[in-house]
């Protein structure tokens, strides 16, 4: 959204992006249509039949243009979960005989879905370090989209992506990019270049905890055509978990705002306890890829983890200690998560796995909510002393 020329900012694009002036029957809410099936005026195309699972019913309208105006896009598609957004986005740029290049840290389930089922698909699959020397390597003739996160889970890697884009463009590659962790208040992709931005909506976009879904945005013929997959493969959002997706968006700016603050308070005060090994936050100083993270993101969200001195068993004991956070999977809430990777998101890999990227044993991954920072401070210090 743009006023008198200038950008707006995210606190007013959160709030009005996507909004319908006037609002039907003069109200400011936009109402969920809970129908599944509209008329269909004379020459309409299939994908445009208004219908619940073709994505196209008023309700998710709305809701896509709500998702566009935040990522500064043409065009978004709500789905059913954030791997219904993946998967669909996968499915948009990759047939079989193709080869996609993917960052080797990904969420666990991102990377289950490429090591389970890419072969199936007829689909080949190369994993790459963060070193971008290593990324024009691994290109091959059939090589057709690159995949990465702008924060990986749960290391809180940040990866070279202005080095990815222009690797990309210089080999005709479709760049698709997971931006769960950071959120368009702290990075909008599309300005730097990245073709198809998605998001577990799940998380910060929602932001409480209380719907599954997820989105894709970009040009408008990218987005249309993940759209279309979506109406095969059936992994379209109901009606009323995007009515509670878009009245959790309007609040978005303010609860990243306290999270990254919280974040960085936080993961400055664990840096320094003496029963913690080390932490994985892109806000320290200490952390690889502060220098470059400093330089892409407003803000370096509400995600860290740590190692507790003492391994699993100290850091079972940390997590039963805690009072103010839930020991809980998920994240982006507003209330905060601790877990252990290992024993959640990154279950599905083998402890070899884990082990080769530092995803160890003894590692707890934090969500921080949007209490206050003082009394996460006494409480993650308290369950430390008893750890």
């Amino acid at each position: 959204m743009e006023s008198g020329g200038r950008r707006q900012t995210m606190d007013t694009v959160a709030v009005h992006g996507g909004e319908r002036r006037p609002g039907l029957e003069g109200s400011l809410v936009f109402p969920i249509f809970q129908g599944t099936v509209y008329t269909v005026p004379p020459g309409t195309d299939y994908h445009d039949i208004g219908y619940i699972r073709l994505s196209s019913t008023p309700s998710q309208r709305y809701l896509h243009d709500k998702l566009a105006a935040l990522e500064g896009a043409e065009a978004a598609v709500a789905a059913a979960s954030g791997m219904a957004a993946l998967s669909a986005a996968l499915l948009s740029c990759l047939k079989a005989g193709d080869h996609l290049l993917a960052s080797n840290d990904l969420y666990g389930g991102t990377r289950d879905l490429l090591t389970h089922h890419a072969a199936d698909l007829g689909w080949s699959c190369t994993f790459v370090d963060g070193r971008p020397e290593s990324w024009e390597a691994a290109v091959r003739g059939e090589t057709r989209a690159f995949l990465l996160e702008t924060i990986s889970n749960p290391l809180m890697r940040v990866p070279r992506l202005r080095e990815a884009v222009a690797l990309a463009r210089r080999r005709g590659l479709v760049t698709i990019l997971d931006n769960t962790f950071a959120s368009p208040v702290n990075f909008r992709p599309l300005d730097q270049g990245v073709d198809l931005v998605f998001h577990s909506a799940t998380k910060y976009l929602n932001g409480h905890s209380d719907l599954v879904a997820g989105c894709v945005a970009g040009a408008r013929a990218r987005v249309e055509a993940v759209r279309r997959v979506l109406n095969h493969f059936g992994g379209s959002l109901d009606p009323h978990a995007g009515y509670l997706l878009a009245r959790g968006i309007k609040t978005l700016a303010l609860r990243v705002r306290q999270q990254n603050a919280t974040g960085l308070a936080l993961a400055a005060f664990l840096e320094a306890h003496p029963k913690v090994a080390g932490v994985n936050y892109p806000g320290l100083p200490s952390h690889p890829d502060h220098a470059h993270a400093r330089e892409l993101m407003s803000g370096f969200g509400g995600m860290l983890s740590l190692r507790v001195r003492g391994g699993a068993a100290a850091a079972d004991r940390f997590l039963a200690a805690l009072r103010v956070p839930y020991v809980a999977p998920s994240l982006g809430g507003v209330e905060t998560l601790a877990t252990r990777p290992a024993l959640t998101s990154h279950a599905g890999w083998t402890a070899e796995e884990r082990a080769r990227l530092g995803i160890d044993d003894d590692l707890v991954r934090v969500s921080c909510g949007i209490e206050g920072a003082d009394d996460l401070l006494e409480d993650f210090g308290r369950a430390l002393d008893a750890a």
